[in-house]
């Protein structure tokens, strides 16, 4: 195990709505996620003295945050960052507060990611002058995420015969977890042939094998084992972290092979040494699902699985509510909101806590069903230990283990 393995934890999660129309500004948005994980775990504005964000596109800085809640900080660091970000983060800011530069760090992520800036390869970002990193691609339609990523997932159907309605299941579970969510953006349950009869955006990447488009912030806080017990929420132990970990090769990331592996393959001989458990030991996972096809090819390098074996690993129960080890059990990126990531962390800490939300009628008392076919419940029953697995591209990963 990792030396500082079980000495730091998360005490405090937060978001705002998740909607496609938010109306505000990504620092009024920011600012709300931080108070709430402030308020959850039980902090003022004197307790937080560290502050961490990834940005991009129209994100907002920690200094405008902080000067908004009355925080004074002694550390402080906004970085850019996409996926692979929020389990990195957690780890630079245990090795801030280890180092004695802090002792609290909040780390958020803001973003109107459909009403401002899209990720997408059309509108705005199409029309913007073309910079070293486009002269390669842009000319030969390589701009978006789906069609950077779509080299290694139709290499894994050509090498492996996976089937896209075998994918579809990720879709399929996902939205299953969402219709139990009252914070889920989108909570139609959804079928292997409504995936199927979406459009195509990129074979073999339908409609509903992408994310939301969402605007929304979110929060998660970090201090000492030492500091939180004193405060108001069960602390939430972390046992592992590999952060932006990559391939050998990344804004390419096809021309190094094996075309279908991932960061995954690299990250976890660093977590799960790190945390001192095996994949036996892990209740619950959240998965990054900027596609369906991300989730497939990350359980399987994450070893989950053989090589080739996911899209059956997929489609067979494992990861719905119920199954042996249920993964995105809010709907995720796929059905609750895209959050570059944030969201998946914080659905953990609370399956940890035992105090995820949910339509069982007395959830706000940690009193589950554990009936998860009727649209009610989702929380996991006795959830110990739990694992998020990030997504930058195919090249980037990170990886965060925690334990109640």
């Amino acid at each position: 195990m990792g030396r500082l393995t079980d000495r730091y934890c998360i005490v405090g999660v937060g978001e705002t709505e998740y909607s496609q129309a938010s109306g505000r500004t990504t620092r009024a948005m920011a600012v709300e996620a931080v108070k709430r994980a402030m308020d959850d775990a039980g902090l003022n504005a004197s307790d937080v003295d560290g502050m961490m964000s990834y940005h991009g596109g129209d994100s907002t800085t920690s200094t405008t945050v902080v000067s908004d809640l009355g925080i004074r900080l002694n550390f402080y660091m906004d970085c850019s960052g996409g996926g692979s970000s929020t389990e990195a983060l957690i780890g630079l800011a245990i090795g801030a507060i280890e180092v004695g530069m802090c002792h609290t760090v909040a780390i958020f992520r803001s973003m109107n990611g459909y009403t401002q800036v899209r990720i997408g390869g059309t509108g705005a970002r199409a029309r913007a002058p073309i910079t070293e990193a486009g002269v390669m691609t842009r000319p030969y339609g390589y701009m978006s995420a789906a069609q950077n990523f779509a080299f290694s997932f139709m290499r894994h159907m050509y090498e492996f015969g996976t089937k896209p309605s075998q994918v579809a299941m990720v879709k399929v579970v996902g939205s299953k977890h969402a219709s139990n969510n009252p914070k889920a953006f989108m909570k139609k349950r959804m079928t292997v042939e409504d995936v199927l009869n979406s459009r195509w955006i990129v074979k073999p990447v339908h409609l509903l094998d992408c994310c939301l488009e969402t605007d929304n912030a979110t929060c998660v806080i970090v201090t000492s084992a030492e500091r939180a017990r004193s405060l108001k929420q069960r602390p939430v132990h972390i046992l592992g972290v590999a952060g932006r970990v990559c391939k050998p090769r990344i804004e390419v990331h096809y021309q190094f092979g094996p075309i279908t592996r991932v960061a995954g393959y690299h990250a976890k001989d660093i977590v799960f040494p790190m945390a001192g458990v095996t994949h036996e030991d892990i209740d619950v996972t959240s998965c990054y699902d900027a596609f369906t096809w991300t989730t497939l090819l990350q359980l399987e390098d994450y070893g989950w699985c053989k090589k080739g074996e996911g899209g059956d690993y997929v489609s067979s129960g494992i990861i719905a509510l119920g199954g042996k080890r249920p993964n995105n059990t809010s709907g995720s990126h796929l059905c609750e909101a895209y959050t570059h990531g944030m969201n998946m962390v914080i659905e953990n800490v609370r399956q940890l806590r035992g105090t995820v939300d949910d339509y069982c009628p007395n959830w706000q008392k940690g009193q589950h069903t554990y009936d998860y076919s009727e649209g009610h419940c989702r929380q996991v029953k006795d959830a110990e230990i739990a694992m998020s697995m990030g997504w930058g591209t195919p090249a980037l990963g990170s990886a965060l283990i925690m334990r109640r």
